[in-house]
This record gives structure tokens, sequence and C-alpha cells, in this order.
């Protein structure tokens, strides 16, 4: 995460409360992913506004504006991504795609690194978790599993350590 590019009180708090809200909801929406296989909207869908909004607070109070255009970048390449992985049929609901481009923007902001790390290792722990439960016959190839909760646990280890992760891989 670029804090060493945030000298100014306002944009610090500003990036500050982005994050928590995002955690917040990290861990509601994981919550209500794994009861009901559903994202909801509406707590999916202010994190647009609410992560944009902040994001652009903290570059008008000093924050780098290459920041601001990586969090867009991000959350557009994550968002299409998965929208093209929903469109081929892969099992992604519209939730997770939605999903996605809020995700893509806090690791957009986060560093390039941390977009990097956290769009494979949701799917890498996702991947893991269904081939335990493969191979513990707890479920078949046709179960539904909720991927939500491995999108947020994906992205928390590539804003928390992505750039570690990417420095041990040599990328």
């Amino acid at each position: 995460m670029p804090w060493a590019a945030l000298s100014d009180p306002v944009a610090i708090v500003a990036v500050v409360i982005a994050y928590v809200w995002l955690a917040v909801a990290s861990v509601v929406l994981a919550v209500i992913d794994v009861r009901t296989h559903r994202l909801p909207n509406a707590w999916v869908l202010p994190g647009y506004p609410v992560l944009g909004g902040l994001l652009l607070v903290a570059c008008l109070a000093g924050a780098p504006w290459s920041s601001l255009l990586r969090a867009a970048v991000g959350g557009a390449a994550l968002f299409v991504f998965y929208l093209l992985l929903r469109a081929a049929g892969g099992g992604m609901g519209g939730g997770d795609v939605k999903l996605a481009g809020v995700l893509g923007m806090a690791l957009g902001w986060a560093g390039w690194s941390a977009l990097a790390v956290g769009a494979v290792a949701g799917f890498v722990f996702g991947g893991v978790y269904g081939a335990l439960l493969l191979a513990t016959r707890r479920a078949s190839r046709r179960t539904a599993v909720a991927f939500g909760p491995w999108m947020l646990l994906g992205a928390w280890t590539g804003i928390l350590l992505g750039a570690d992760v990417a420095d041990r891989l040599g990328l």
C-alpha cells in the first residue's frame, strides 16, 4: 500500500476509512455468501462510490493521482475478467462480477503487486477449498460453492501481503 506517499492527514484518514469500510463489508459479505450463495447489491454496489469517493478525497488532499488511476484500472480489469468468466459459463454469479470491480479498486490503489496477487489468490484459495471438499467427498463437481469469501480473502492477501509475495516470487 502506498502509505509512504500519503503525507497529508486528510489523505491518510480517507484511505483508512475506505479500507475499514471494505473490511466491514468483507465480513458481512462473506457470511451472507456462505449462508445464501448471494452477494447482495445493498452491500456490494455502495463499494464503488464509497471507495471511489474516499480515494478521490485522498488524491485531492495530496495522494498521488496515479494511485487513483491504478484503482480505476484495477476495478475495471477485474470486473471485465469476471464478466468474461461469467459469460463463459464458469459458474460465477453476478454478485461475484460486481464484487470483483470493488475489490479491483482496493487492490489497484494498494499497487500493481497487490492487484496481481489478490486477483490470483482468490482462485488459489477457492481451488484448494474445492479440492479438499472433493477429496473428502463432502461435495461433488456439481456442488455450488460460494466464491465470494475466497475473492475477499484473496483481495485482503493482496492488500496486506501483495508486495512481499511478489518479491518472494521474483515478480
